[in-house]
């Protein structure tokens, strides 16, 4: 609006013949060899370790699977998930074009520190009565988001940790208890560790992506295993576990290869999963579990579910076709 004198289109005409290679989506950065730790995004990732990555969040992660089961229905679920994705394909709108617009203002005077690019262009553009509104969302968006994290920890730790392997017969009032108790610990600990992180070479956001692979790999793979390869042994998921773990720090923060950080995912996953069946071959499988349908929910999917996840597909591959082949 500012930049266009009015006029929303002609802003963003003018931001894109300012720097039409940042509208461009697929990046040529190296993924291998020298500058490879730098890469934010290389292309080649798509295909390695970046997959692995999102099919664990949006399909295993504790803060969506939480949300997912609350709904009424599969049905409801369904549709939950998929409007999720729609929002999705709109947050480029919301997170992409403000850094774009923030390079027209600020150029590269702020890339020393990109976690500030955001806020100074809120104070640019915003009157100082939208400013206030726009941190109230901000902050409401931060705190949802922090409560789901700290909720599902919560709940990993006193149902799957203390209940299974500490006390079995714990009442219900004491893991609601617990679980108040170790959100407390956990919140302090964040807030402990935030200034150590606050300024991060590569901005908090790509820190946070790297620190991901400690531990959606292993997980993921453990998962996934548990789904088609029926025998990989419970020996073998916790062994495929802990090598991922190890693997994933030694390779990245240690021995700091000249590898982006997502295609170590992949390889790790990789290996997890050779680690797993080689585990399960001297500690094979017990008994088989058959998950059995406790009839307590209507599981019967929605109608329109596949048309419209192959819609949103399609709308992805045509954004990034589109916007590929730009500058």
């Amino acid at each position: 609006w500012d930049i266009g004198d009015g006029s929303v289109w002609q802003g963003l005409v003018t931001v894109f013949n300012h720097a039409p290679q940042k509208f461009n989506v697929v990046s040529h950065e190296p993924s291998i060899g020298p500058g490879a730790r730098d890469s934010i995004l290389p292309i080649e990732v798509l295909f390695t370790g970046f997959m692995i990555n999102q099919l664990y969040f949006w399909t295993m992660h504790q803060s969506i699977i939480q949300r997912a089961l609350g709904a009424v229905s599969l049905k409801e679920a369904q549709k939950g998930l998929l409007f999720t994705g729609v929002l999705k394909i709109l947050i480029p709108l919301v997170i992409v074009l403000p850094g774009i617009i923030g390079f027209y203002y600020f150029g590269d005077s702020l890339f020393s520190n990109q976690d500030s690019v955001y806020p100074m262009l809120v104070k640019k553009v915003l009157p100082l009565w939208m400013t206030g509104f726009f941190v109230a969302v901000i902050m409401g968006a931060i705190l949802s988001t922090f409560n789901s994290a700290l909720n599902s920890a919560a709940t990993i730790f006193s149902l799957d940790i203390f209940r299974n392997y500490i006390k079995p017969d714990a009442s219900e009032g004491t893991l609601v208890n617990l679980g108040k108790w170790v959100s407390m610990g956990l919140a302090i600990l964040s807030i402990v560790i935030a200034p150590l992180v606050a300024n991060a070479p590569e901005g908090l956001y790509q820190l946070l992506q790297q620190l991901n692979g400690i531990f959606f790999v292993p997980m993921a793979s453990v998962i996934m295993a548990g789904f088609f390869f029926p025998r990989v042994s419970s020996a073998g998921a916790k062994a495929g576990l802990i090598f991922g773990l190890f693997f994933y720090v030694a390779t990245y923060f240690v021995w700091e290869i000249n590898l982006h950080f997502v295609h170590i995912m992949g390889l790790e996953f990789v290996l997890n999963i050779i680690v797993m069946h080689l585990v399960s071959l001297k500690f094979p499988v017990g008994s088989s579990f058959k998950i059995e349908d406790s009839g307590k929910l209507d599981i019967h999917p929605w109608k329109y579910a596949n048309v419209v996840g192959i819609i949103l597909i399609g709308i992805t591959l045509l954004i990034y076709l589109t916007l590929g082949s730009i500058g």
